[in-house]
């Protein structure tokens, strides 16, 4: 278990590494990996099964407690992104699809990326870990209503088709995740090191599948994409901060939301636009795959230089901190 655990630490750590070198040697051999696209929505459900296993109920302590911050910054994720995707796509004039697939990465949940990347900031755990649970258990209706409004001048967008992808891709395996847990909590405990490595790996073969689908597509706009979906995190973060800023919040929860309203879910933004919006669509999903974790952690290193007091809940942030250490990614 010991070399899991080691496995599974340096599989986080490195996760951007990885997922740039997967992406690299898939386009180069592309044919290697054309394949895979069928388990998509498979392993997306293995990665959110992954996270029913370690959710608590403490997750969700703070939006009983303190609501207001997490609802505001969750309102603050599916209105700014959104917009902000589709102010990108006109002024980049993307494709039809790369357009819809960008507005699709403004309008999924946060990712469970963004709560290493809190933790490394010195910003607020617990508001992070809450903002990414609501934000993710409100995704099958804003979702596919947001895109419904936004997206659809481009694609055709089915919004209950899209409903029940999410709720068979994040609901689903997150219930059986907290059940399983609920069950079996010495044997989930036991078997929590090796949750980021199989998440990792599902994540990685998922960025292959993608990228190995669309060469051609990566060849032509490559740069376009890039500069896209570069675009959206910056000012995802900025404009997070300055939500934060205006609710009068202190440096740890400005931190916490600007992070959490900067990085999203894209593996889900992956499968749904896989499944419903074509290949092409995924490609700003899978950039951000890679760019979010560059980005993250050269935000994260330079906020953690920076201490900062905030108001925060002690026994809810130790709990939080110590399983953050353990996940490792």
């Amino acid at each position: 278990m010991k070399v899991i655990e080691s496995i599974s630490r340096v599989a986080g750590k490195y996760f951007a590494l990885w997922v740039i070198a997967a992406a690299l040697i898939s386009f180069f051999v592309p044919e290697v990996f054309l394949g895979l696209g069928a388990y998509i929505t498979i392993l997306l459900g293995v990665v959110m099964f992954g996270i029913g296993l370690t959710m608590q109920p403490v997750d969700f302590k703070l939006v009983m407690k303190k609501p207001l911050p997490v609802i505001a910054g969750v309102a603050a994720q599916y209105v700014l992104m959104p917009l902000t995707a589709l102010g990108i796509a006109y002024l980049l004039n993307l494709p039809a699809e790369l357009a819809a697939g960008l507005v699709l990465l403004g309008s999924v949940p946060g990712g469970t990326a963004s709560n290493v990347m809190v933790y490394l900031a010195k910003g607020n755990l617990a508001l992070s870990v809450a903002m990414t649970s609501f934000s993710t258990l409100l995704a099958p209706i804003l979702t596919p209503a947001i895109l419904l409004m936004l997206a659809g001048q481009w694609l055709p967008v089915d919004p209950v088709s899209m409903f029940l992808s999410i709720v068979q891709v994040i609901i689903v395996p997150i219930t059986l995740g907290l059940l399983v847990r609920k069950l079996f909590p010495e044997t989930v405990d036991k078997s929590a090191t090796a949750v980021p490595l199989i998440s990792v790996l599902a994540i990685i073969t998922i960025v292959c599948a993608v990228v190995a689908a669309n060469v051609e597509s990566i060849t032509s706009s490559g740069l376009q994409i890039f500069a896209a979906v570069m675009l959206h995190n910056l000012i995802g973060l900025i404009l997070g901060y300055g939500a934060a800023v205006l609710m009068r919040l202190d440096e740890s929860k400005r931190r916490a939301i600007s992070i959490e309203v900067g990085m999203q879910n894209s593996g889900l933004g992956v499968a749904l636009a896989t499944a419903h919006f074509g290949p092409l669509a995924a490609l700003p999903n899978v950039v951000a795959a890679v760019w979010h974790n560059i980005s993250g952690p050269i935000l994260a290193t330079f906020w953690s230089k920076k201490p900062v007091r905030g108001e925060d809940e002690p026994e809810v942030e130790e709990e939080l901190e110590s399983r953050v250490k353990r996940s490792g990614t």
